[in-house]
């Protein structure tokens, strides 16, 4: 029987530490929230008044219900009234040296049975814990931000954690609705190891001026669905706390990765933390909003350059070829799809009908709508037949020397000024563009799969793309409902950039035996609200493809972080490819 855990103290009332006591309250348990000075239990306080009241604003919570709630909170600044909890939480911030004063203090005042628990986000609970006499009675309980709506708890044990504490701790995560995942004492845990070097990818792109804010926020929300892009993100958690993760996951990993980018730091020395001071990657309208306030950042594409598209071409067969004729098509475009054969081209034909027979049996489209969509189609067999389109996307296998022939064949045919673009989602675009006389009208147009769904679009320019070949695209997405987002000509772009590396980093992890498959899978999806977890994405997408990415930004970076995991090499190698082989990292044989 797991340990009955009814009153528990609170020792920090910032964000998190007011998250965690009204969970506490929320469950029935008793709470006694500590503060260093009045000042801090008056915010506080304010912290949990404002929560509370926008729970029941939201229909989350009744205001009966939360006048109990606020009641089972007693507030103090002595850390002595904690003498007779069951177990106490320490949310301070995340400094080694003042969260084991506290332990320490706390090994004075409390009984010898009373459970400490820290909710570092990052630093060694196993260096807390021996500043008490009690180290086997020490865990990591780490909530996430917010912590009344996330339900993910990160329980970590280190090597002389009681196993009854452990048992203890996970019982009453549940029972305060949480999703505990117990996991070993290293820098970062699961989520935020896995999280916070993507983050700091991210910043590394904006301090290089790779993508504006915005778009690479918009490339991770619409490309990855993800809730919230990263720039976004770190406001939120605050830029001070994400740098401190940062540093100690550098200083446990030495991975290069790790190490803060410069920008970070240059932003707090300037007071720019994130939303609690109104002002980080973005301006707020006050401190702890949720609302920005300075205008989107201007767009230096002038969409009145762009040349006319009427008629638009795609070469391939494919998924993604198929998926934007559709895209094409149902907007109003005249499409020619040329193929290799002209069996190829009507089967292919023949699966933009069956999507959109399929739109039309969802209410999604009009029989007629769907009719002239078809009717828009004309397949073809040889190049010459594009010769007057005005914007031809190539979507061919993802070969260098297969995109290179294509190029050169368009080159030849296709009336002068047409926009040349390529669908590559890994190799340079400037080799495409080196393949024709005219480099200058060569684009990236990166769809995702599913084309006809999925909203974003990468525009990729070339060290030689034309100012208004980049207008033609944008105009061109506006035109069929597509996001575009704009970056430079290297590997991955924006969204492989950022999302590979931080899936090769789920691979290590599991091939270190740290955490098994599913637990990180369950901690990227509940901790960070993540529509698939890193094993689930691995195996959709193919671990050939996905390994053959990660050596392209290897060869690319060469950054030693971006090595491919040599566990993803060997499933590769051993056939074991994900869904498509019915075995990935996980086994879809038997479903």
């Amino acid at each position: 029987m797991a340990r009955e855990i009814s009153s528990v103290g609170v020792i920090g009332l910032g964000t998190m530490g007011a998250g965690i006591a009204e969970v506490l309250a929320r469950s029935g348990v008793s709470v006694v929230a500590v503060e260093i000075d009045d000042d801090g239990v008056h915010r506080g306080r304010g912290h949990l008044e404002h929560s509370t009241e926008r729970a029941v604003s939201g229909g989350k919570l009744d205001a009966d219900g939360r006048s109990a709630l606020l009641d089972r909170i007693r507030y103090t600044t002595s850390l002595a009234e904690l003498s007779d909890v069951d177990l106490v939480i320490e949310a301070i911030p995340e400094n080694l040296e003042a969260k084991s004063d506290v332990f320490a203090q706390l090994d004075k005042i409390t009984g010898p049975d009373t459970i400490f628990v820290s909710n570092t986000s990052s630093l060694s609970i196993t260096e807390i814990g021996v500043h008490t006499a009690r180290p086997g009675k020490v865990v990591g309980m780490h909530f996430f931000n917010p912590a009344p709506i996330l339900k993910l708890v990160e329980v970590v044990r280190t090597v002389v954690t009681e196993p009854d504490v452990v048992t203890d701790v996970v019982a009453f995560a549940e029972r305060l609705g949480k999703t505990p995942v117990v996991i070993g004492d290293r820098a970062g845990f699961i989520a935020n190891a896995l999280l916070f070097g993507y983050l700091n990818h991210a910043v590394r792109m904006y301090e290089q001026r790779y993508a504006t804010r915005e778009d690479l926020d918009a490339a991770m929300r619409f490309g990855c669905g993800y809730p919230m892009g990263p720039l976004a993100l770190l406001d939120l958690i605050g830029l001070d706390t994400a740098y401190e993760i940062l540093d100690t996951m550098y200083h446990q990993s030495r991975n290069r990765l790790h190490a803060p980018a410069p920008l970070l730091k240059q932003m707090i020395t300037a007071g720019l933390l994130g939303r609690k001071t109104g002002r980080g990657f973005y301006t707020y309208d006050e401190p702890d909003s949720p609302t920005v306030t300075d205008a989107v950042t201007k767009s230096t594409v002038d969409t009145a350059t762009a040349r006319e598209v009427r008629k638009v071409g795609v070469v391939g067969t494919g998924t993604m070829a198929t998926g934007i004729v559709e895209v094409f098509a149902k907007r109003g475009y005249e499409v020619i799809l040329r193929a290799r054969s002209a069996e190829k081209a009507a089967a292919s034909v023949a699966r933009v009908k069956k999507s959109l027979d399929k739109a039309v049996v969802k209410g999604k489209l009009s029989e007629e709508d769907a009719a002239a969509a078809l009717g828009r189609i004309s397949p073809a067999v040889e190049f010459e037949e594009l010769a007057d389109v005005d914007l031809v996307v190539e979507a061919v296998a993802e070969d260098l020397a297969v995109k290179q022939a294509v190029f050169a064949a368009l080159d030849d045919v296709v009336k002068p000024g047409a926009v040349l673009a390529t669908t590559t989602s890994s190799l340079p675009v400037i080799e495409c563009a080196a393949a024709t006389s005219r480099p200058s009208d060569v684009v990236g147009v990166h769809f995702f799969n599913p084309a006809p769904v999925m909203k974003l679009v990468e525009v990729v320019s070339t060290i030689a793309t034309a100012p208004d070949v980049i207008a033609t695209v944008d105009a061109v997405c506006a035109a069929v409902g597509k996001h575009p987002v704009h970056c430079g000509d290297r590997a991955g772009f924006i969204v492989n950039a950022l999302l590979f590396p931080y899936l090769n980093d789920a691979v290590k992890m599991l091939e270190a035996h740290y955490a098994e498959a599913d637990d990180i899978d369950t901690a990227m999806k509940v901790g960070c609200g993540l529509p698939m977890g890193p094993f689930e994405l691995l195996d959709v997408v193919g671990l050939d493809v996905s390994l053959a990415i990660q050596r392209t930004l290897y060869n690319e970076f060469r950054e030693e972080g971006f090595a491919p995991a040599p566990l993803l090499e060997h499933l590769v190698t051993a056939g074991r490819l994900g869904r498509k082989t019915g075995k990935g990292f996980k086994d879809y044989s038997a479903r």
